[in-house]
């Protein structure tokens, strides 16, 4: 059994390659060959627990997180993913949660830049600068030629440490620009990211500033919480979702499908547009939704505990 730490973890996989597991693992969620029941949350407060297990044909993840969101000396999220082997059930690996769900929710937008992005795409705005904030934005540079970050936080002291950490990951090439306001940050941006844990719409409600944008929304996982108001629907030529679960776990698709600003039936799943290897027209605005489930954990622990075995990498465990 082996234990994978942040460390061992950022050395066995780059984010090119959990972005590749994502595509795939939305090929596994057409072909239906997998077992995950809806993730389990337990909430006492404003604190979250979430328990997600999946079962596929070549390993079994159970992976458990807190999100505690008024954390200001610790992260906001901690987690821990339990790999087991498949056909025995013996107990292959245990990975840090954190950097997993990290890298896996950046690497889930990025497959949506990858795939809905312009290809000449070259600015990105980021609105919450946390931790998965930072992922976003590593994953969005992986895919588009991005000159211009242009970041926004309610809290702007955090700004720089996040910068810090951002360009020891992409280098200094790319131009970091915090921003006064929302607006200032979505005015020259090619694609938007929100990343918070807000209740109410962290985006202004301007229908002009998101025309002809990629806007993807990953902090929203309840139905009480929203990141989009209405003018992003008012914008948005097609609506996308990484899962059927997000339809009704998230209040950025829940609320506007109970308003009438978007039509349940026209809202498609990223698997479908891969699967049929659908393209998004030029000029047009597109929103993808997303709020992760099990199965990709599952199928990104297994690339990474594949290849930190491959490199001799991880601590081995006896129980």
């Amino acid at each position: 059994m082996l234990f994978l730490s942040e460390q061992t973890i950022k050395e066995a996989v780059s984010m090119k390659d959990v972005i590749d597991a994502i595509d795939a693992t939305y090929e596994i969620y057409q072909s239906g060959k997998f077992q995950m029941p809806q993730r389990m949350q337990v909430k006492e407060g404003d604190n979250t627990l979430l328990l997600m297990p999946c079962f596929t044909g070549d390993a079994i993840g159970t992976k458990l997180v807190t999100i505690f969101p008024n954390n200001e000396s610790l992260p906001t999220l901690h987690g821990l993913v339990v790999l087991n082997d498949s056909e025995t059930g013996d107990i292959q690996g245990i990975l840090n949660g954190t950097i997993l769900t990290g890298m896996r929710t950046g690497a889930i937008g990025g497959s949506g830049v990858r795939h809905l992005a312009k290809e000449d795409a070259s600015s990105l705005a980021i609105i919450g600068t946390g931790v998965q904030g930072l992922y976003q934005a590593i994953a969005a540079v992986t895919e588009r030629p991005i000159n211009d970050i242009y970041l926004f936080n309610r809290s702007p002291e955090k700004i720089e440490s996040f910068t810090k950490s951002l360009q020891e990951w992409i280098g200094k090439d790319v131009s970091i620009n915090p921003c006064h306001t929302v607006e200032e940050a979505l005015h020259e941006a090619d694609i938007v990211i929100t990343a918070t844990t807000s209740n109410n719409p962290v985006l202004p409600d301007k229908q002009n500033l998101f025309e002809n944008k990629l806007i993807i929304g990953v902090g929203s996982f309840q139905p009480t919480m929203r990141e989009f108001p209405e003018s992003v629907f008012k914008a948005a030529d097609q609506v996308i979702v990484d899962t059927e679960h997000a339809i009704d776990e998230s209040g950025d698709i829940a609320t506007p499908i109970e308003k009438g600003w978007v039509d349940r039936e026209s809202i498609i799943t990223m698997s479908d547009l891969i699967a049929n290897k659908a393209e998004v027209k030029e000029d047009k605005t597109v929103v993808l939704k997303t709020t992760g489930m099990a199965l990709f954990d599952v199928v990104v622990a297994n690339l990474m505990y594949r290849k930190a075995k491959e490199k001799g990498a991880g601590t081995k465990l006896t129980l």
